[in-house]
């Protein structure tokens, strides 16, 4: 389901009123400009970013302070344990969003080894116009940076065991922080969630988060819908490993039409809720791969969405082309060259899905195209899945070879039967099979209708190829309305071996 353009619009325009009203440009400050900061703040050795470290699930957080090492036993800081930094983003109320404090208990409950939970509160500069708040993401990244450095030298510290994980303009702080600290050793990770667009977009890597901030760079972009020239969340890849779940445009759930739900949620706060859905989606992502271990959700490297759609692209080849949404992404060979991985999730936690691929041939034994719209069933050795309806995107015309994506919010186990049903019923077409039927000295084939040969199917989640074969020995005619059976059929033949691309 598509987003209504009044949701990204809506955000656009608060960028463009803002920079206009107050005769920002739209443009941002020259990254050379950050020696000056940096002389600045450790001149006055203080920062205007609160570090604030959680012990506990439900805490409030105790305030690290930057060359106070005494605030680091108050707190509890541990040096052999990983840090892990959570970054916000803008704000418009000036109030710490109810996320963070969800991903903190995330964080401090649904880890096997135990890390340093710290939050980098920055709402007194991010609390601006958008302009103003962008401009602020250096000299937070810079704090960063220092705070990072201040534990390397008082706390004896590595900076590989830093893990930024930062929303909207905090994506882009935790790119700052991590190339200010530059050098030949990089922080270890930093994890961009639907990093912002407006002013970032297109931009070059000293300007925004790119792969060389940190050893491992990964993103998931899930607003990236463009109205008026930009988008909420940037679109162009900015990480080793490059996230678009549902194609990263807009996610399921966070239509218009899901105002109801998010009032019985969220109460009077229903709309703003319902406007940055997808946006905050990449955080609710991340938090699920916390909270749910053993439902980690799979993306497939693919050049685009269309391809992905087709089911083109769930070859994982040894895992070099998938990889894992969320806080257990693997670290692969490192390339300048950003890997983009789609996959398609659920519109609410646990957001897995299984994805197979589906190739099936048809021929058309009618004069007329046919309208493609399909049901099947599919049974597995665990359950069986509800109907799934199919439209494929063009009619059948000819003899060709379809091929299209099917996502299971279930894992039925491995795949051992599919029920087929042709529901495009056309009056003509069951007439014409009458007629022949009771004449049958006329002229064509018996049967003019669709056949079916073998199905091909491919696992994305297990890479097990498989063909069925139809049931019944009555031919491979699929008759109108009428539900057929698909079964595993032998597949030691060259032919069927060949790989599903």
């Amino acid at each position: 389901m598509e987003s209504p353009p009044c949701v990204s619009i809506f955000l656009v325009l608060c960028i463009f009123i803002q920079s206009s009203a107050h005769g920002q440009s739209l443009g941002l400050e020259p990254f050379g400009r950050r020696l000056r900061a940096a002389e600045t703040m450790e001149a006055s050795q203080e920062t205007k970013t609160r570090f604030l470290l959680f012990e506990e699930e439900r805490d409030k957080g105790c305030q690290i302070q930057l060359n106070h090492p005494d605030t680091l036993q108050q707190c509890g800081f541990n040096s052999s344990l990983p840090l892990v930094m959570i970054i916000h983003g803008w704000t418009v109320d000036g109030l710490l969003e109810s996320w963070i404090w969800q991903m903190v208990a995330a964080l401090k409950s649904g880890l096997a080894q135990p890390v340093n939970v710290v939050l980098a509160d920055w709402l007194t500069l991010a609390y601006h116009h958008y302009t103003v708040a962008v401009r602020n993401t250096r000299l937070v990244g810079q704090e960063v940076a220092a705070l990072i450095l201040w534990l390397e030298e008082s706390a004896q510290f590595s900076r590989s065991n830093v893990h930024l994980i930062g929303y909207s303009l905090g994506a882009h702080v935790s790119g700052f922080a991590g190339n200010y600290i530059g050098g030949k050793h990089k922080i270890g990770r930093i994890t961009g969630l639907d990093a912002a667009g407006p002013l970032f977009e297109g931009s070059s890597p000293n300007d925004r988060l790119s792969p060389d901030d940190a050893d491992f760079v990964d993103a998931i972009h899930t607003f990236t819908r463009e109205h008026m020239g930009l988008s909420v969340g940037i679109k162009q890849p900015i990480a080793h490993y490059d996230f678009y779940p549902n194609g990263g445009y807009f996610q399921p759930g966070c239509h218009f039409l899901e105002l109801y739900k998010h009032i019985t949620k969220h109460g009077l706060t229903a709309i703003t809720q319902t406007i940055k859905c997808s946006h905050e989606r990449s955080v609710h992502l991340f938090i699920d791969s916390l909270l749910h271990p053993s439902l980690q959700s799979t993306a497939y490297q693919c050049g685009d969405m269309d391809s992905f759609s087709q089911g083109l692209c769930l070859s994982c080849k040894r895992g070099r082309r998938c990889n894992t949404l969320g806080y257990h992404a693997r670290r692969g060979p490192q390339s300048r060259k950003s890997k983009r991985l789609f996959l398609a999730t659920r519109a609410q936690s646990p957001f897995k899905v299984y994805h197979y691929q589906f190739k099936i041939q048809f021929i058309n034994q009618l004069e007329k195209p046919v309208e493609p719209t399909f049901t099947m069933t599919l049974l597995g050795t665990k359950e069986e899945n509800q109907k799934i309806t199919i439209t494929l995107d063009e009619e059948i015309a000819s003899n060709k070879t379809y091929s299209f994506l099917i996502t299971l919010d279930l894992d039925i186990g491995e795949l051992v039967m599919i029920k087929f049903k042709w529901e495009n019923g056309s009056v003509w077409t069951n007439v014409w099979n009458t007629v022949q039927t009771i004449i049958p000295w006329s002229r064509g084939p018996l049967y003019s209708g669709l056949v079916v040969n073998t199905i091909k199917v491919k696992a994305g989640e297990t890479q097990q190829r498989m063909a069925f074969c139809s049931e019944n020995m009555d031919g491979q005619q699929l008759p109108q309305t009428q539900e057929k059976t698909f079964v595993r059929c032998d597949i030691n033949s060259q032919k069927l071996k060949r790989k599903i691309r």
